[in-house]
């Protein structure tokens, strides 16, 4: 709400596109979760990315549904990212799929008590349960669920929720001029 809506959008429109330029190059399987509906002609290339809509009600279901049923398909390992993160590498990713090698969870903490990344070989699905989604509590919340499993922890990055998230960061600038700040 700092910068408005419509750079708010624009803001999440550069994200999203990372997150492409991000993932198209991987050596990997690639989907898309859309929360409402599947769109077709956007910027989620069909010939790179497999569609699917999310299902759940709130986050942690919809994580575990995605976990679920990539797994029952067959992959050895399954990543999930989020797209609100303008720190991501493809490095990130390939150092969380070669972590599953030897470990049973990949987790990237984000700086705000969340994470921007968990990777999984086999579901464990207590960690989807008993959340307060958005908070600061989800990574602490959710290690604690992990006790006991081979954990590799990736660097801790900066998700995009709010302004101060955005504002050090010079590809958002246009989108931050008419803001005023204490």
């Amino acid at each position: 709400k700092t910068i408005g809506d419509v750079n708010a959008l624009e803001v999440y429109k550069k994200l999203l596109q990372h997150t492409v330029d991000v993932t198209q190059g991987l050596s990997c399987t690639k989907t898309v979760h859309y929360s409402v509906k599947i769109r077709s002609n956007d910027i989620w290339n069909e010939s790179i990315y497999k569609k699917f809509k999310q299902e759940g009600d709130e986050l942690g279901e919809r994580m575990h549904h995605a976990f679920e049923q990539l797994l029952k398909k067959g992959h050895d390992k399954v990543i999930i990212i989020g797209s609100d993160l303008y720190d991501l590498t493809p490095e990130h990713i390939n150092q969380a799929f070669k972590a599953l090698d030897n470990h049973d969870v990949v987790i990237g903490p984000a700086q705000d008590g969340g994470y921007y990344l968990l990777g999984m070989k086999t579901l464990h699905q207590d960690i989807f349960k008993n959340k307060d989604w958005g908070t600061n509590t989800v990574f602490k919340d959710t290690m604690q669920n992990l006790s006991g499993l081979k954990v590799h922890l990736l660097e801790v990055l900066n998700d995009v929720d709010v302004f101060d998230d955005i504002k050090d960061y010079d590809i958002f600038k246009p989108y931050l001029r008419n803001t005023i700040t204490k």
